[in-house]
């Protein structure tokens, strides 16, 4: 039963390098979401429930529980997937992403969630300028340079176009956390300046998490933290 990673936004599987360094197992699968420095498959429409499908059909095809981590946006997609298809997984680890109808975006994600205002937003965006930006939220300058070099056009619209289909994801599937039956664990960083960590405790609560960790980092935990992301994580899969 592997363990299943899932990144969030603007990154790739290359976000769980650091980490599974520190791994000591080996049946590690982390995927690119489509679009996401990877190709999107006919008829996808980069929808938040079009990602979901996605994800189910990639665990099914394992053919066995896995244990499934997402950070950020994989966080919440992760948590959907989990409370959709429990049967599907072993454990659950949610890193940074509410799934809360009290959570306000981001002022980046408000200009992505508007037309017009997200486009001009993301033509603005070049690697330099992203890189800038990373940086400044706390990923190391290495990762932030490697990260915006990766954020092509097509990864950039489907990043409006899953935000502009999430704009009330908290209200609509905080109610459904509750179905998430596996065991489960909530990171959280007590400087993410993105995400209050008052949102750990309304994840980790109504998903009925055993554990709720906060560290001191910010919002890039599997950057910032991977020795102790790893331990963690060896602990709730033992």
């Amino acid at each position: 039963m592997p363990a299943f990673l899932v990144h969030g936004v603007p990154d790739t599987a290359e976000l769980w390098s650091h980490l599974r360094s520190h791994l000591a197992r080996k049946d590690v699968v982390a995927v690119n979401l489509p679009g996401f420095n990877s190709p999107i498959p006919e008829g996808f429409a980069a929808t938040k429930e079009d990602y979901i499908n996605w994800l189910i059909a990639q665990i099914e095809a394992i053919g066995e529980p896995v244990d499934l981590v997402g950070h950020d946006f994989g966080c919440i997609l992760t948590s959907r997937v989990a409370a959709l298809r429990p049967d599907l997984i072993r454990t659950w680890t949610g890193i940074s992403g509410p799934v809360d109808p009290e959570y306000e975006a981001h002022p980046n994600a408000k200009a992505w969630e508007t037309p017009g205002v997200g486009e001009t937003l993301m033509a603005q965006l070049t690697p330099d300028v992203l890189a800038e930006q990373l940086v400044a939220v706390g990923v190391p300058a290495e990762e932030a340079k490697a990260s915006a070099a990766r954020v092509d056009d097509l990864m950039k619209d489907c990043i409006l176009k899953l935000y502009r289909s999430a704009k009330t994801v908290g209200a609509e599937w905080h109610a459904d956390l509750g179905n998430i039956t596996p065991p489960s664990t909530v990171m959280w960083g007590y400087e993410d300046g993105f995400l209050p960590h008052r949102f750990a405790d309304s994840l980790g609560q109504g998903t009925a998490s055993e554990v709720i960790i906060k560290y001191r980092a910010g919002h890039w935990i599997p950057l910032e933290k991977p020795t102790e992301l790893a331990r963690e994580l060896e602990a709730l899969w033992g």
